[in-house]
């Protein structure tokens, strides 16, 4: 697939905002996205709007003018990319205490966030002896790939990044802060809590891993492997074609061609990231959710619940 063919358009959004009117909007963005066969998830909350959504070329140009329209959410961070298939199984709209959850308080990316970098000036930042780059994403996330020389703060959950940039304090300081995630949005709180503990020279790639999967030539880049995405594609490569990754559905992991092979993977029960803790009645349960998916796809009935 190209993204010449799409059969569905996928829209990657985020604006930070002064938006203290955020819960009204929940209805009548719901009912908008629903009327139109929109789906995927919306997060809502005094600080702005993030999400990905899938519908049409059309649908999504329209979700898109109707938020722009709100004086709050003008000015969109946004990203397209493209899916052979739906890739959300229903539309979600939620009210939230932050629209990406670090759990500190005070940390406001309108105030103070890192420099934003380009996607085409990324390269020789990173190249840079003096930089220390940083892959905020989750551990399974990174497990698919990242940038050469990344360093993955092994984290399971972005509530853990900052305890984990208390303990490796000293080794930024004095040196050029470089962060990615998948979006951009994780960095905007992730840069500005570096900075707020008094480490100034902090950058981002602006756009994230996706825009610069976009714009960077495959022969040109300093990415190695694909980029998880939160949707049924799993993953992406340079060009934001489909990746070859799948997910466990045990465990819900990501995994790659090789460990699709694995002897420890058996479709719907177990990977080699779950397979040690299973248990048999576990086992049994998860082969029975898998048989239960594979009939409702072959009657044609759509995604099972446990799909």
């Amino acid at each position: 697939m190209t993204l010449s063919t799409p059969s569905f358009r996928v829209a990657a959004l985020y604006r930070f905002s002064r938006f203290e009117q955020f819960e009204a909007l929940r209805a009548p963005l719901a009912d908008f996205c629903c009327s139109r066969g929109i789906k995927g998830t919306l997060l809502l909350a005094r600080e702005g709007i993030n999400g990905t959504v899938a519908g049409t070329n059309e649908v999504i140009a329209e979700l898109i003018a109707y938020i722009e329209a709100i004086p709050a959410l003008a000015g969109l961070e946004l990203k397209y990319s493209a899916a052979s298939e739906m890739p959300f199984h229903r539309m979600k709209v939620r009210l939230k205490s932050e629209i990406v959850t670090m759990g500190v308080e005070g940390i406001d990316p309108l105030k103070s966030v890192g420099a934003y970098v380009e996607a085409g000036d990324w390269n020789a930042l990173i190249s840079d002896p003096d930089t220390i780059l940083i892959d905020t994403r989750n551990d399974y996330e990174v497990s698919i790939g990242t940038f050469a020389g990344a360093i993955d703060p092994q984290t399971k959950s972005f509530r853990e990044f900052p305890g984990w940039v208390e303990a490796h304090r000293g080794e930024m300081e004095g040196k050029k802060v470089a962060m990615f995630c998948t979006g951009g949005i994780r960095c905007e709180k992730a840069t500005a809590y570096v900075k707020s503990l008094g480490i100034d020279e902090v950058f981002h790639l602006k756009g994230g891993i996706l825009k610069y999967l976009e714009d960077v030539p495959a022969d040109q880049s300093m990415w190695e492997g694909e980029c998880f995405v939160f949707d049924e594609r799993v993953s992406v490569s340079h060009g934001l074609v489909e990746g070859e990754a799948e997910l466990c559905r045990a465990c819900r992991h990501p995994l790659k061609p090789e460990e699709l092979a694995s002897p420890k993977f058996q479709a719907g029960v177990s990977c080699p990231h779950c397979s040690e803790v299973r248990s048999e009645d576990d086992r049994a349960r998860y082969a029975e959710r898998h048989r239960q998916v594979e009939l409702a796809e072959q009657r044609g009935v759509g995604p099972h619940i446990g799909s």
